[in-house]
Parts: C-alpha cells; sequence; structure tokens
C-alpha cells in the first residue's frame, strides 16, 4: 500500500496566483477569505539549469488542500489581512499536508527542506 499523495485524475482550479515581492518567492498559492488570506508555496526543480526555487502549488494539490475537511479550520486559525509590503502569512505546502493530515508528497532526491 502506497502512503504518498498521488495526483488525482480530476480536479477544480481553487485558489489565486499571487505574485509579490517577498524576499524568498515571487509566485504563490493564495487562499483568501474577505480581507484574510494564507500564501502557500511549494518547492520546484528546473533539470535543466539544476536549480530549486519556491512557487506556486501544483493545481491539483490545491484543489485537494481546498477541499480537506480541516482546511477551514486550519485557515481561521492562520490566516491574516496582508501586511504593508502586501504579504500574507506563508506556509509550505508540505507544512500544510502534514497540518491537515494528508498524505505527503514524494520527497525528491534534489529536495532540502
Amino acid at each position: 500500500m502506497k502512503y504518498l499523495y498521488e495526483k488525482p485524475a480530476k480536479w477544480d482550479n481553487v485558489g489565486i496566483i499571487y505574485k509579490c515581492d517577498h524576499p524568498m518567492y515571487n509566485r504563490c498559492t493564495l487562499f483568501k477569505v474577505g480581507e484574510s488570506g494564507v500564501a502557500v508555496i511549494q518547492e520546484h526543480f528546473n533539470e535543466q539549469l539544476k536549480t530549486r526555487w519556491w512557487g506556486s502549488v501544483d493545481p491539483w494539490i490545491a484543489s485537494d488542500i481546498y477541499s480537506n475537511k480541516n482546511f477551514r479550520q486550519f485557515f481561521d486559525k492562520n490566516a491574516a489581512k496582508c501586511d504593508n509590503n502586501r504579504l500574507y502569512p506563508t506556509i509550505k505546502v508540505r507544512e500544510l499536508m502534514w497540518a491537515l493530515r494528508m498524505k505527503p508528497l514524494k520527497k525528491e532526491a534534489w529536495e532540502i527542506f
């Protein structure tokens, strides 16, 4: 039995691709209700350049996160209004999946965090 997250066959587009001037990333997936929001980031890898970067979450993962039964409780506890720099509280996708008790993503060889 596999205990890792597997990409679903169908998913809905949820979350907003939010562009900002954060020192660690310039795009994230923003879950927003009213004025409050939570920015979620995922580590990606460019095979040709051999570089890692943080950016928005794959849409199928965002869909499963949003539809998770524990998401609203997590959101209410951690969401906040954006600060003066237009930044929202940020969480890595693996940490969020752990908090929601979802199956984890497969760890890739290039990942260090």
